[in-house]
């Protein structure tokens, strides 16, 4: 190399060099292969490498841990910069893995930037943390959430068939592996508070394997086997938004079926709808094995009181 050429970074399998101010083109980067290194999908690995960024946590190891520590770790929903900075300070301040995690509707307004602040936020935390993304309804959306920096997907298919469900969730599943990416679907299907259900609807929706006995036990097993997915968000009698004024009435004895059964084939047990839960009956989930709850109506309640405290 000489004056005309600075390097200005190397691996085993390459040289970046920058072209230096006595070069036609100071400045302008190109990469150096040694000899033989590197094949013809060489540079195209190392350019992908430089935009798709680099996860220094796992969630699946972050479950993993939790499962292993009896402990569970927490998932909130962000929906702007302040949002993403509220859960990692609360994170590292209390030295503990958070995850955060984005709506379907929180990417179609913050786009690709909010994806990237999540990323790059993680990434510098002081604390593991990494980044979901929640209940991919839209294979088309899914598809392309899969290149934007995401360790964990949820495939939720809850909408569809069982045979149905089973194909769109097996069908992102082994796109996400192929991406060393952790993925999460969800059997039965979680309510909403507003959907004013009857008591024969909402019990239709869980997650159960013994309301049929041995044939549904077979229908999770299936499910669980077919999608090749690594975690199951489970529906015992947990809802999206607030909880009616009577609380949250969990099917515990359902959780720890569902447990034993996950654990058998290595799959975590997650809860989705945490917000209104006491710390008890947190404590009673993480005891049957609970390693993910996830968390937004809070976040969104704390947020908007700051908001209108600001305003006095």
């Amino acid at each position: 190399m000489t004056n005309r050429e600075l390097i200005t970074g190397k691996s085993p399998r390459y040289i970046l060099v920058k072209l230096g101010p006595e070069s036609r083109h100071p400045g302008v980067p190109y990469i150096v292969f040694p000899g033989n290194v590197g094949d013809t999908r060489a540079l195209a690995d190392v350019v992908k490498s430089w935009v798709r960024p680099v996860r220094l946590s796992s969630t699946k190891e972050l479950l993993l841990d939790a499962e292993r520590g009896g402990y569970a770790v927490g998932v909130f929903n962000v929906y702007n910069l302040e949002g993403v900075k509220a859960v990692v300070a609360a994170a590292e301040e209390e030295q503990s893995h958070a995850i955060l995690q984005i709506h379907p509707s929180a990417l179609k307004q913050g786009g690709i930037p909010l994806v990237a602040c999540c990323v790059a936020a993680a990434t510098e935390a002081s604390v593991p943390i990494t980044v979901h993304f929640d209940h991919g309804s839209s294979k088309k959306e899914l598809v392309d959430v899969l290149e934007l920096g995401f360790d964990l997907v949820m495939v939720d298919g809850s909408h569809l068939t069982f045979k149905d469900n089973i194909t769109y969730t097996k069908y992102i599943s082994l796109l996400a592996h192929s991406k060393k990416m952790m993925v999460e679907a969800e059997l039965g299907r979680l309510s909403r508070t507003k959907d004013d259900l009857t008591v024969e609807d909402y019990e239709a929706k869980l997650t159960d394997i013994d309301q049929v006995g041995h044939l549904c036990e077979l229908r999770a097993l299936k499910f669980i086997d077919e999608t090749g997915i690594d975690a199951l968000a489970v529906c015992i009698g947990n809802v999206h938004g607030k909880y009616l004024a009577t609380g949250p009435n969990l099917r515990l004895d359902l959780l720890t079926e569902l447990h034993n059964l996950c654990s058998k084939k290595g799959v975590l047990v997650v809860l989705h709808g945490a917000s209104g839960l006491s710390e008890k009956l947190i404590k009673e989930c993480i005891e049957r094995g609970v390693t993910k709850f996830n968390v937004n109506t809070e976040v969104q309640k704390a947020y908007m009181e700051a908001l209108s405290k600001l305003g006095t």
